[in-house]
């Protein structure tokens, strides 16, 4: 058993007697972040429940092992240890139809998310709550710790006509909210109608930081090794969008940034004359091993927090991307949209094209940033009434 009075969903659910447990046929949706804090696997203890039958597992994005990169469809399979379908969702289908469900009674989400918008967790919960409320299943919501905490409320909010994998609503890119209460909100004020329980955490406050939890961090996903990794994520993440390296292919994704014509001293330097709160830039080469730039030596910066409760992941990232856009206008590019889609990578990002087309401006970075911090105020009233583990 890991340190720490905490227990999550997990932990919590077999020692309860739940009508939607009992008697009934359970779907699992989880994935490696699915585990007590004693390390069993919560496919293994749902299967182990009493009065009930695993009949079916669902895969998100990276699959249900978590072994998959950024984008790749996961497949349809057998469970080999279960014998039950291993349904995707993401694929060819990203919601749940009535063939997948039609042995399903309750389905059952145990996910650790990052409580980041374009982390595509959530946007696979809006849908799946979406599919039970359609088919008349249950659903029950297996809560997790937001690992930044209850308070961090970041980012503007999406745009109506902006919504996609890596952000289904209109919410802000750091949401300071559980799984659990994220799914509350959506549920009524979408108006979705689905027949939802969340199994809450024991011992969780808003202002815990994930290593006190007494949980391990288990990735999520091949490029969210670390808690530094998801403390800087929701500001580094703006680079998938752009011809620069978000670090994917090195041994730092997300805390690092570079391409082959950055030079890393001028972009430190630039940077850290911000004196933003609790983050430091120094420069560093890299050569990614895959994805962008792979193969190719490229000069950048490594993002070391001094002060990580003091970071303000949202605004680092957009700042350097106001100082790339500014300092290297030619080399410097925004990934164009596929063939037959609309949408620059960067608007679903950020949630509209406000950045794409003013970031590079001198007043860009601080009207989007003010603007912002308007909106995520505006959230953080929105969501008090949903909150299961009191106001931050």
């Amino acid at each position: 058993m890991m340190r720490g009075n905490m227990r999550s969903g997990i932990d919590v659910l077999p020692g309860l007697s739940h009508e939607k447990i009992t008697g009934c046929r359970l779907g699992v949706i989880t994935n490696p972040t699915g585990l007590t804090s004693d390390f069993r696997s919560s496919i293994e203890v749902i299967a182990g429940l009493p009065n009930s039958e695993l009949t079916a597992l669902f895969a998100c994005e990276h699959g249900l092992r978590g072994q998959l990169q950024a984008g790749k469809h996961v497949e349809d399979e057998v469970d080999p240890v279960y014998g039950v379908p291993v349904y995707s969702l993401y694929g060819s289908r990203r919601k749940p139809d009535a063939d997948m469900l039609k042995n399903v009674d309750t389905v059952i989400f145990d996910i650790q998310d990052l409580g980041v918008r374009f982390y595509t967790y959530m946007t696979t919960l809006l849908y799946v709550m979406e599919a039970c409320a359609e088919h008349g299943k249950s659903l029950l919501v297996l809560d997790r710790p937001n690992p930044l905490g209850g308070e961090r409320c970041e980012g503007g909010l999406l745009q109506p006509g902006y919504e996609s994998m890596v952000g289904g609503w209109q919410i802000p890119i750091c949401t300071g909210m559980t799984i659990g209460e994220f799914a509350r909100m959506a549920n009524e004020m979408r108006g979705t109608g689905c027949d939802l329980d969340v199994i809450g955490l024991e011992g969780w406050t808003r202002r815990m930081d994930y290593t006190e939890t007494g949980l391990p961090w288990v990735l999520p996903s091949p490029n969210i090794p670390t808690m530094d990794t998801v403390r800087l994520y929701s500001g580094t993440c703006f680079f998938e969008g752009t011809n620069l390296s978000e670090g994917r292919g090195t041994t730092r994704p997300f805390e690092w940034i570079g391409a082959p014509w950055i030079d890393g001293e001028e972009l430190a330097k630039a940077f850290n004359a911000y004196r933003l709160p609790g983050i430091h830039a120094h420069p560093m080469f890299m050569t990614p091993t895959f994805s962008k730039h792979q193969g190719e030596g490229c000069g950048g910066v490594m993002l070391f927090m001094t002060k990580p409760s003091e970071v303000e992941a949202v605004r680092t990232g957009l700042t350097l991307l106001h100082l790339v856009s500014r300092m290297y206008p030619e080399e410097f590019r925004w990934l164009t949209p596929p063939v037959g889609r609309n949408r620059y990578f960067i608007d679903l990002l950020t949630g509209s094209e406000d950045v794409r087309r003013h970031i590079h401006e001198e007043a860009g970075l601080q009207r989007i940033a003010a603007q912002w911090a308007r909106e995520s105020e505006q959230w953080r009233t929105m969501r008090a009434p949903y909150l299961l583990y009191g106001e931050a």
